[in-house]
């Protein structure tokens, strides 16, 4: 492949439901290949389907590629907006007599048009796969219109690719089959053949092709559950294509460069939802402070804001805690109810706060030395540092255990939580010494 001639390609989903994994990687895949060869991408949508074709699956798709940075030099054009063209093609070819009007159509609107079949064998050459061989005969004479006014899909395909100069079809291997009749049509109007490259399916882990059984299956469901854009670009690239190298991480203009159609395997891909989870993380390691509390912020449920306690600046303390945890920031919500001890004070029974065999007393006594030692502490400098050096040599000599779990429990009032030092540099010096008297009354 060179950059002689200009690379032209398209995107050409049908607006009939929300962009799935599976569309975004065909998309991705097109713009990685048109980037790479400085060409034109160009945005259509297949809404021939009248019925099914609805205006909310159309600002889906295109509000999908635009969260992916995945941008298209023209469109969208519509199929539907587009049907004079097509019958224009469609009446050319009946007065040439490769197409006919045949019998009555089922909704009763005038006569089905077919194409003459001329039964040949068709060749082509695939970049991924290799040559293809089609006897067409067994095709028949197959339907190409409604009527005269209501072109089908493949002639609309065809027509457009044609007229918008195609280069190349890069699509998914269920294409294989729509072929040679899209061929066969190229030559009945005149038309140039594209290149084209099926790539391999999306698979589940059991190898079936990937479907809503195995869970979250569209764009949609992924950007609600906390994944970064840039992470699933990423991993969908990865998915059936590899680079030159073991590498894994890459941006989106490290893949453009990278990118080629002659890496692309031809065997399915299995679609891993923990390795695109690891994957995540590692872009949310990446994000600045700021970028992780945005993200913070936005997936933290209502409940939780409507703490008493909640505010942005503890929030802010807290997203070091978060950080470590979340693979997905839809991951937040479930952490939620492990977190609600940040902005209001836990209820839990005095009991609670003795650690295994040792007597409440002394759980007081080990509570009262530490809320001593933490007066101490000036408030700009109570951080998880000065507070863990002004308590661990205590710790080590009555025990960790014996010393930190009242502390901690005091604190969270959670039996998992983190580590009592960090959990009292989020709440400060204030709220800290609060929660440890009112431990000190319940054990009084």
């Amino acid at each position: 492949m060179t950059r002689d001639s200009l690379t032209i390609t398209r995107f050409p989903p049908s607006p009939t439901g929300y962009l799935h994994i599976g569309r975004a990687r065909t998309a991705l895949f097109n713009f990685l290949f048109t980037k790479h060869y400085d060409g034109k991408m160009i945005f259509r949508l297949e809404d021939t389907d009248k019925a099914r074709s609805k205006k909310e699956f159309e600002k889906d798709i295109v509000e999908g590629l635009d969260w992916l940075g995945i941008t298209y030099d023209e469109g969208p054009f519509r199929q539907s907006e587009r049907t004079k063209i097509y019958q224009t093609y469609l009446r050319a070819m009946i007065e040439k007599g490769s197409a006919y009007e045949a019998e009555d159509s089922n909704e009763g609107e005038g006569k089905v048009v077919r194409l003459k079949n001329p039964n040949t064998t068709i060749t082509f050459t695939d970049l991924i796969r290799g040559d293809i061989v089609f006897n067409t005969t067994e095709l028949g004479d197959f339907v190409i219109a409604r009527n005269i006014n209501e072109p089908l899909y493949h002639l609309a395909v065809v027509v457009d690719d044609f007229e918008m100069e195609i280069t190349h079809v890069i699509r998914g291997e269920d294409g294989i089959s729509n072929t040679p009749r899209q061929i066969l049509l190229q030559e009945a109007i005149g038309a140039s053949r594209p290149v084209y490259a099926h790539i391999p399916f999306i698979l589940a882990p059991d190898k079936s092709k990937l479907s809503g059984r195995h869970g979250a299956v569209s764009l949609k469901e992924y950007r609600e559950a906390g994944y970064l854009p840039e992470a699933l670009v990423n991993y969908l690239a990865l998915l059936g294509w590899h680079p030159t190298n073991e590498r894994e991480i890459f941006s989106m203009e490290e893949l453009i460069k990278e990118f080629d159609l002659s890496r692309v395997q031809k065997g399915g891909a299995v679609f891993d939802e923990e390795k695109l989870k690891s994957m995540n993380k590692i872009y949310i390691a990446k994000l600045s402070d700021d970028d992780f509390l945005r993200y913070t912020k936005k997936f933290m449920p209502d409940l939780v804001r409507r703490t008493s306690g909640y505010n942005d600046e503890k929030l802010a303390q807290m997203t070091p805690l978060i950080r470590e945890r979340v693979h997905t920031f839809g991951e937040i919500a479930d952490m939620a109810g492990e977190l609600d001890y940040f902005f209001g004070a836990p209820e839990y029974n005095a009991q609670a706060l003795v650690w295994k065999d040792d007597t409440p007393g002394i759980a007081h006594k080990h509570l009262e030395h530490i809320a001593k030692v933490l007066e101490k502490i000036p408030e700009n400098t109570f951080t998880v540092e000065s507070i863990k050096s002004a308590l661990w040599d205590y710790a080590t000599r009555e025990g960790r255990g014996s010393v930190l779990w009242p502390m901690r429990y005091a604190l969270s009032g959670k039996e998992k939580s983190p580590d009592p030092f960090t959990l009292a540099a989020v709440l400060g010096k204030t709220e800290t010494l609060a929660r440890l008297k009112t431990a000190l009354v319940k054990l009084s």
